[in-house]
């Protein structure tokens, strides 16, 4: 199982905004969703920005498959519509969600490493969130998974 504890320190490592002023807030709508917990069944892959912020941007879950975004300050879960190819941990390397006028696609590589147990670490990612009339937002994350 992996580790609470490295999940806590990774969030805690991260500059805060507060902290550092400076920080991007986040790519125009798209906010932190702050401090989340594993689930109570199966796998989330918790996403940061890779910007000098470092914020917990997106938390998607494999069952339910779903994902948790703030978008224009509301935090909300977006069901999964699409899915493929599959790339483990109940996961697809690119996976679309919707929910009211809102299309998010997240495609992610994820690796497997020796000292992460019942995990993964989210290699390389995009998250792109689509609004009619609005414009298009992709943003590079980076992660780990984590399951129970």
């Amino acid at each position: 199982m992996i580790s609470l504890a490295l999940m806590l320190a990774l969030q805690a490592a991260a500059p805060s905004a507060a902290a550092n002023p400076g920080a991007n807030p986040g790519p125009g709508p798209l906010g932190a969703i702050g401090t989340q917990k594993l689930p109570t069944k199966g796998c989330a892959a918790y996403l940061w920005s890779m910007d000098a912020g470092r914020q917990l941007v997106a938390m998607a879950t494999a069952d339910p498959a779903q994902v948790r975004l703030a978008i224009d300050g509301k935090t909300n879960d977006y069901a999964m519509t699409t899915q493929s190819p599959a790339i483990g941990f109940g996961f697809g390397g690119v996976t679309q969600y919707r929910g009211g006028d809102v299309t998010a696609t997240l495609d992610m590589a994820v690796a497997v490493r020796a000292d992460i147990s019942a995990g993964a670490t989210v290699t390389s990612a995009t998250l792109r969130i689509d609004r009619p009339g609005r414009d298009t937002i992709v943003m590079p994350v980076g992660g780990l998974i984590g399951c129970v």
